[in-house]
């Protein structure tokens, strides 16, 4: 195959991935970003086992667990009880397996595009991208970019060049990067239920690059619905909600002072019919979103950029290598699509009876054999083994150590 000029339209985990992966391949690389600087959105992640495997192709595994915070376990309490309904943990998978690791969007942001610009991917910054058309990205302003092999759509689940929005989920949550404190795991993403209405979690994350305190995620759930009414909500009265359900959050919701300091994000699940469109290919969430009950998000984008790029090398002309492209992905994306939707309800919704399935169901299977084994085996992005499917099957190192 010709050398490649390959646009991508988006500075998020799949564009940068899939820059640094092609540079390597020997393409030219342009990104195209709609702020000024680029920069992350959001607060904290889960990258899985498989997503950090992805990171070490490209270079930034070590830097990016320098940064973050092994996270052995997944832990949830239903309240008043506060018996336990949730217990994933990553050792199920074998005493060595690998674990997943808490890292603050900027820290992973930061890696990537430090990795892509290294590589010498070129970057295009307040570049608002409404269309493409014959090989080129058309602008809000009526520009258009030079004309281009391949144009990547990596511009999320809002993506222009991958048809209409998909609705969002009724159920968001509210997301602050707050410094860690208190008495919560350092290696756990913990949570407390008030059945499906309610959600409040604590992870950790680690830090950001130069920056010497440890961070947390929190985040609380609410419906769209009812995000009007929060705001107009004291926020002094929003905190006593929260210490009713979880007391010992109090020195993280100390931190917040007004409800600007909690950023709402929004959630959808779709997939497109394909991943190739006549006038782009479709990576990460715009080609398929889910709810984030999984954890997947960033660890799809990142298989996505790797699935890619090795479908660009190995192929002898562009037409089979999109169609790789979509093969390699297809099982894997269908399995945690299914699995995505069939959990979020019961964490994540109005039904009492999908909160009950969790509790008195769900729960007490989960700890029968082979169901932890399976759980931790979800969680960590491995069913449907997309790695062998790419051809990047073998062992990978844990986060700064391993599971147990």
């Amino acid at each position: 195959m010709k050398r490649l000029e390959i646009a991508i339209a988006g500075c998020g985990v799949a564009g940068l991935a899939c820059a640094t992966f092609l540079r390597r391949f020997g393409a030219r690389v342009v990104l195209f970003d709609k702020l000024q600087t680029p920069q992350p959105l959001g607060s904290g992640i889960i990258l899985q086992p498989v997503g950090l495997r992805v990171l070490d192709e490209i270079g930034a595994g070590d830097a990016i667990r320098d940064l973050g915070a092994p996270i052995k376990r997944l832990s949830g309490r239903a309240s008043p009880r506060g018996n336990v309904v949730l217990d994933v943990r990553y050792a199920a998978r074998g005493v060595h397996a690998p674990c997943g690791l808490g890292v603050h969007r900027g820290a992973l942001f930061q890696v990537l595009y430090d990795a892509a610009l290294t590589a010498g991917a070129e970057v295009e910054s307040g570049r608002d991208i409404v269309a493409a058309r014959d090989g080129r990205l058309i602008f809000a302003d009526g520009a258009e970019s030079a004309a281009f092999d391949l144009i990547i759509d990596a511009l999320g689940v809002r993506s222009p060049l991958s048809g209409a929005a998909p609705q969002p989920l009724p159920f968001g949550a509210l997301w602050a990067s707050l410094d860690w404190a208190g008495s919560f795991d350092g290696a756990a993403l913990e949570q407390r239920y008030v059945k499906a209405r309610k959600m409040v979690g604590v992870m950790p994350i680690g830090r950001l690059k130069g920056e010497p305190r440890s961070q947390a995620a929190f985040f609380w759930s609410l419906k769209h619905a009812d995000r009007a009414a929060w705001r107009t909500t004291a926020i002094d009265d929003w905190k006593r909600e929260v210490l009713a359900l979880w007391p010992e959050t109090a020195p993280l919701l100390a931190q917040i002072a007004s409800h600007d300091d909690l950023v709402f994000a929004t959630y959808a699940h779709r997939t497109r019919r394909g991943a190739v469109s006549p006038d782009c290919v479709h990576v990460g969430d715009s080609w398929h979103c889910a709810s984030p009950q999984l954890g997947q998000g960033a660890n799809m984008a990142l298989l996505d950029a790797l699935a890619l790029a090795h479908a660009l090398e190995t192929q002898s002309n562009l037409e089979a290598a999109l169609g790789e492209y979509e093969r390699l992905r297809l099982l894997h994306i269908q399995l945690y699509q299914v699995a995505s939707w069939m959990f979020t309800p019961a964490y994540q919704s109005e039904s009492d009876a999908f909160a009950f399935v969790r509790d008195w169901i769900m729960s007490p299977l989960s700890r029968l054999a082979p169901a932890p084994a399976i759980l931790a085996g979800l969680v960590a992005g491995e069913i449907g083994a997309p790695l062998s499917a790419i051809g990047r099957a073998r062992t990978a190192p844990a986060a700064r150590g391993d599971a147990a």
